[in-house]
């Protein structure tokens, strides 16, 4: 009996887009040889639950924190999901646009966005479990996938499935997000009277004296001060904070403003 199941995951976190490995194209569904003939037809919006349920039931076994069900997500998996049920196209740009498109079409302004996708199908047809199972269960086993349900830095989960009418193929498209207005915001000021170096994550800066910088992360990242004499000093800022660089008879050092 025929039975198929096939994943893709994109990744984006501001403006920049990481193309997704598998499939890079946009794939045209083909009616399976056997129909499901079943009579099967289960509640997707409970599949599409079960789905979001078990994503923080997963991230909680790995040290994750929980997912928050967001309208907008949810709303922008539904439509993606229906449009390529309808048409039988897969791909994260089945509808001609990238995921970052279609959720701010929707109204969720992201710093960061992840985006798993799946069709699958079964000649014996789906109950709600085995179909919820099928797409929870390749995504937790893709290396790809399971990178973007464990992101430490997404609170908010988006789900959803629809059914192609042609085909009998189930899509799902599973969101995650991080909004902007959880961004982390911190300042850096030099009072030390010389420039001094620091950098965050891979960017670095050359920050002179009585001179502040602010910065804003879509994730939380290590802030590294070099000093004149070759010294480091590496501190996790959060948001909010205001990292002063001063100097005196012992040498530089960071801490923050009271």
């Amino acid at each position: 009996m025929p039975r198929s199941l096939s994943l893709a995951a994109a990744l984006l976190a501001g403006a920049a887009v990481a193309q997704p490995a598998d499939p890079p194209e946009v794939v045209r569904v083909a009616v399976p040889d056997v129909p499901d003939d079943s009579g099967k037809r289960p509640d997707l919006a409970d599949v599409a639950k079960r789905i979001a349920d078990r994503a923080t039931a997963f991230r909680k076994e790995h040290g994750r924190a929980a997912l928050a069900t967001d309208a907008k997500l949810t709303a922008a998996a539904g439509y993606f999901a229906s449009h390529m049920a309808a048409r039988d196209e897969y791909g994260h740009t089945a509808d001609g646009n990238q995921p970052a498109d279609r959720v701010k079409r929707h109204g969720y302004v992201f710093c960061l966005v992840l985006e798993n996708i799946a069709h699958a199908y079964d000649s014996r047809g789906y109950d709600a479990g085995p179909l919820a199972d099928t797409f929870a269960g390749g995504w937790e086993e893709s290396p790809g996938h399971r990178k973007n349900l464990l992101d430490p830095d997404a609170t908010d989960i988006g789900v959803a499935v629809a059914r192609s009418a042609r085909t009998g193929h189930y899509y799902a498209v599973q969101l995650f997000g991080r909004p902007k207005a959880a961004a982390v915001v911190f300042a850096v000021e030099n009072r030390a009277g010389e420039a001094v170096r620091y950098t965050i994550g891979r960017e670095a800066f050359d920050l002179p004296p009585r001179v502040p910088l602010t910065h804003t992360r879509c994730r939380p990242a290590d802030l590294t001060f070099t000093w004149p004499d070759g010294k480091t000093a590496t501190v996790r800022p959060a948001a909010g904070d205001r990292w002063v660089v001063t100097k005196d008879g012992d040498g530089f050092a960071a801490g923050k403003a009271k």
